[in-house]
C-alpha cells in the first residue's frame, strides 16, 4: 500500500504542473501561475507526506492528504470568486457571472484531487513500525 501512497503524492506534485485553469486569451494556468503562495504550500506539503512515507507513518501521510485536498477545495473557491471580482467593474450581476464563467476549470484539477485521495484511502493498510 505503500507504493499507493507514492503514486499519489507523485500525482499531486506532478499535478501542480497541469493546466488547472484556462483563462481565454491568455491561455492555461497552472498552479504556480495561479497563486506562487498556494504552489509553495502544495509543494511543502507534499514534501511532509513524502517524510510521512519515508518513515511508513501512515497516519503523517493520511493528514497531509487531507490538507492537500483543503488546500485544493479553498484553490478552487479562490479562482471563483477572483474571477468574479476581476468582472467586478460590469454594472449587472447576471454579466458579471456570465463573464467569470468564461474562466474554465481545467483536468488537472481530476489528476491533484485523485492523488491526494489515493493518500488517504490507501493509508489503512500500512503497518507502522
Amino acid at each position: 500500500m505503500k507504493n499507493i501512497q507514492l503514486l499519489g503524492l507523485l500525482l499531486v506534485v506532478a499535478g501542480s504542473f497541469l493546466p488547472l485553469v484556462h483563462v481565454p486569451i491568455i491561455g492555461n494556468w497552472n498552479y504556480w501561475k495561479l497563486d506562487h503562495y498556494l504552489a509553495i504550500t502544495c509543494w511543502v506539503l507534499s514534501a511532509c507526506a513524502a517524510f510521512g512515507l519515508i518513515n511508513s507513518s501512515a497516519k503523517v501521510v493520511r493528514t497531509f492528504g487531507i490538507l492537500l485536498v483543503l488546500l485544493f477545495a479553498f484553490t478552487l473557491l479562490a479562482v471563483k470568486m477572483q474571477s468574479l471580482e476581476y468582472f467586478s467593474f460590469v454594472p449587472f450581476k447576471s454579466w458579471r457571472e456570465t463573464f467569470a464563467g468564461v474562466v474554465k476549470l481545467k483536468w488537472g484539477w481530476a489528476v491533484e484531487f485523485l492523488g491526494a485521495i489515493l493518500m488517504i484511502l490507501s493509508g489503512n493498510k500500512i503497518k507502522n513500525k
